[in-house]
């Protein structure tokens, strides 16, 4: 993790999604760079000095943007972090992750307001177009306070295909904090087995990583994935939710579009989706 990209609208969920770049490039040494998005009721870029007078309310929340971005940039600056800000206007998802691409970020932390519905807006970016179409692995920030360094981490999939390179992504951030890797499979109505039979895709996986072993294996019998990881992080205290998603077609989990949306809409808890 070399370079972290934190988009903000400087709202509460964005601030702490701030704090745990800030933390997360310290722990990793790496660069961080926090991106602003500001609609404009015309082209911004175009306009000379003089125009821009016509619009006094949009030169205020310019002004506004920029003191926030210096505020972030010291802040990270004081934790002796590379640090660079942008502020860009007329945007929309297209552009964070044309930003994303050509910074080569390899890892987004964002936030997102709201546990009810979609998955609220970023200043016109869509926070779940982020993650829909992000090469990098991106973290979520919703309601719950943030614990940091994560010391519970659970992983759910099915398991039924190869989620290797997703896994490493995981054992890294679970390595730099010490946490614990519970790995969790839920069997719904439609994939009802054996506890033992769900167990026995998260061993061969667990077999290419010998070197792993705070860990724990669970399988959950419930009538959905998103209840049954319910269940789970009130009977095991959890810092961080990581699922793996397939990229090209959208945003697909590996069981389901609809789990892995929902459990980024509605948890409260930070949810982490890598692309496989």
């Amino acid at each position: 993790m070399k370079n972290i990209l934190v988009p903000t609208d400087f709202s509460e969920n964005c601030s702490k999604a701030a704090q745990l770049g800030i933390e997360m490039a310290k722990l990793y040494n790496s660069e961080i760079h926090f991106l602003h998005l500001m609609k404009t009721p015309v082209d911004w870029v175009k306009l000379d000095k003089l125009k821009e007078k016509r619009y006094p309310e949009t030169v205020k929340q310019i002004g506004i943007a920029k003191a926030k971005l210096r505020e972030l940039e010291i802040e990270a600056e004081h934790n002796r972090l590379k640090c660079l800000t942008f502020l860009q206007f007329d945007s929309g998802q297209k552009d964070i992750l044309e930003h994303s691409g050509h910074f080569h970020h390899d890892f987004i932390i964002t936030g997102s307001s709201g546990t009810k519905g979609i998955i609220r807006e970023i200043t016109g970016s869509n926070v779940e177009e982020i993650v829909r179409k992000a090469n990098a692995p991106v973290i979520v920030v919703k309601d719950e306070d943030i614990t940091f360094p994560f010391k519970n981490i659970v992983f759910v999939s099915d398991f039924k295909e190869d989620i290797s390179t997703a896994f490493i992504q995981v054992i890294s951030i679970a390595k730099k904090c010490h946490a614990r890797i519970h790995l969790l499979r839920i069997n719904t109505e439609v994939d009802f087995n054996s506890i033992e039979l769900g167990l026995n895709p998260i061993e061969q996986l667990l077999k290419k990583f010998p070197e792993i072993k705070n860990y724990s294996m669970s399988v959950y019998n419930d009538p959905s994935v998103e209840t049954g990881i319910n269940t789970f992080i009130k009977q095991t205290p959890i810092d961080l939710i990581a699922m793996a998603t397939h990229g090209k077609t959208g945003f697909l989990s590996l069981f389901s579009k609809s789990i892995a949306e929902g459990v980024t809409n509605h948890s409260t808890l930070p949810v982490m989706t890598i692309h496989i």
